[in-house]
């Protein structure tokens, strides 16, 4: 491996001073890939929730769900033009409250809390004015836009079971929606049919025999309104909890050509009240365990349904809004970025990250949309990953996780380093297996027939819940214009 520029994301923990050293010595495989993702692999979700949705007493929204959120923002707009384009998931748990100001569809109800409302809400309405707001503040900056559709139109409780729906899915208001949206020429990327349905369903659940169902009915209908296959918008479903029956069963029941995409939502952490949060998030071998849900599903993707890719869908890291204290800080990153490597190399295309702005696992801060530390995170693998995931294996301790992907636009191969320990340093050589000659020597130090770009992520003041991140020893901060640095 000749000639290579390697470019580090290099992310360090410091808790205490550092006692301790260990040499690593890391084999990359260079020559073929071990799986591919999407080249807009890094996805943001927005949601539909009001300021008073609340979680134990903590009310993290504000004015940031789909209805209420400022698009004139200068930041929100810089923030997302930086990834030149960023993929954007609109929807949420309360979508199936939400109806669509089209066709018969005249009137407009607004949010209001219910009791026994779904998810505690009444129903409530998209406006036009407001999806054509929506529109033109993602055509001008560039989003690939996916739009979660209301999957219990035409549905009713079961008698016997007040979680299951039943009947089939009514798609005329979802249709008028998709007509207008033709008419005005505005881009969708994908529609995704449903919201946390399969499985054990949460607030509401659909069998996977009629989800199968409504699914194909949805593919029929884009076929129909999107003749050229060249510009045909993405299916996606099933869009909630993993369920080994439920999913194969639904994967069973859907023809070739249905889903483009089948995703699957991870809130692996936990509460976002666990007082152990915080230790989970840096503990390798927690967060190693839902690899396993990550395997089953791409598994399951590739044996029923091989003409498709499995997509995280929703991960936010701590369920119920995320923790106040920690899901908005550097240490959620050692969580995040873990979890980009993890699900790339198992072969998923897509990862959405809950939220792009909102509650307290937003990469944008709710009030003022100042860049969290994560979003640096995810804003970096953008620009530094490439598509093609390598295999890069090591001896040594766990706390020390490796990521190596194609060089995004570029020859060459970048590494993704995250240090978990608090006591240890890990000085790292990196070896092609191809001639097992080092190509690059010990961080920092001597460097061989290479260049190299580093990206090292620490917290300001050595803080793992600082809301600043450093890059190289500079903190991360908008310019004067509010420009992303």
């Amino acid at each position: 491996m000749k000639d290579v520029k390697v470019s580090l994301c290099y992310l360090v923990l410091f808790l205490f001073s550092l006692s301790s050293a260990e040499d690593v010595k890391l084999v990359v495989k260079g020559v073929t890939s071990i799986a591919t993702t999407d080249n807009n692999f890094i996805c943001a979700t927005l949601d539909w929730w009001y300021a008073n949705k609340c979680d134990y007493g903590d009310c993290p929204w504000g004015q940031t769900g789909i209805l209420n959120l400022d698009l004139s923002n200068k930041i929100l707009t810089n923030a997302i033009k930086a990834f030149n384009p960023l993929r954007i998931r609109l929807g949420g748990s309360v979508e199936h409250q939400i109806v669509y100001q089209f066709g018969k569809q005249k009137k407009c109800p607004h949010f209001k809390k219910k009791e026994g409302g779904l998810f505690g809400f009444s129903t409530t309405s998209l406006p036009k004015k407001r999806w054509d707001e929506v529109h033109d503040f993602f055509n001008k900056i560039g989003v690939k836009l996916s739009f979660r559709l209301n999957a219990l139109t035409g549905k009713k409780n079961s008698v016997e079971d007040k979680l299951n729906w039943v009947g089939n899915w009514n798609p005329k208001n979802a249709i008028s929606l998709m007509k207008y949206t033709i008419s005005k020429g505005y881009k969708i990327d994908s529609y995704e049919l449903g919201n946390e349905l399969c499985a054990e369903g949460i607030g509401a659940r659909v069998d996977s025999v009629q989800y199968a169902k409504d699914i194909t009915r949805l593919r029929h209908i884009v076929n129909l309104l999107y003749p050229d296959a060249s510009r045909r918008h993405k299916v996606l479903g099933p869009g909630g909890f993993y369920g080994k029956e439920w999913f194969q069963s639904f994967l069973l029941n859907v023809a070739p050509g249905v889903v483009n995409g089948v995703t699957h939502h991870i809130y692996n952490l936990g509460a976002s009240v666990d007082k152990d949060l915080i230790n989970k998030i840096q503990d390798p071998y927690f967060l190693s365990q839902v690899a396993e849900t990550f395997k089953s599903v791409a598994q399951a993707v590739k044996k029923f349904t091989p003409w498709a890719a499995p997509w995280v869908g929703e991960a936010g890291g701590a369920y119920n809004s995320g923790s106040k204290d920690l899901s908005h800080t550097f240490v959620n990153g050692f969580w995040y970025l873990d979890q980009l490597g993890m699900t790339s190399t198992l072969n998923h295309k897509v990862y959405c990250r809950q939220t792009l702005v909102g509650g307290n696992y937003g990469l944008l801060n709710t009030t003022t949309f100042i860049p969290n530390p994560d979003y640096y995170g995810a804003l970096l693998w953008h620009r530094l990953m490439g598509s093609k995931v390598l295999s890069v294996s090591y001896e040594g301790s766990p706390f020390l996780r490796a990521y190596t992907h194609c060089s995004k636009n570029r020859p060459g191969v970048t590494v993704l380093l995250i240090n978990m320990s608090n006591s240890t340093t890990f000085n790292i050589s990196l070896v092609d297996d191809m001639n097992l000659n080092p190509i690059l020597e010990t961080l920092p130090g001597r460097v061989q027939n290479t260049m190299r770009e580093e990206y090292h992520l620490t917290p300001k003041d050595g803080n793992i819940q600082s809301d600043i991140v450093l890059l190289n020893g500079t903190p991360l901060q908008l310019t004067k214009s509010v420009d992303i640095p």
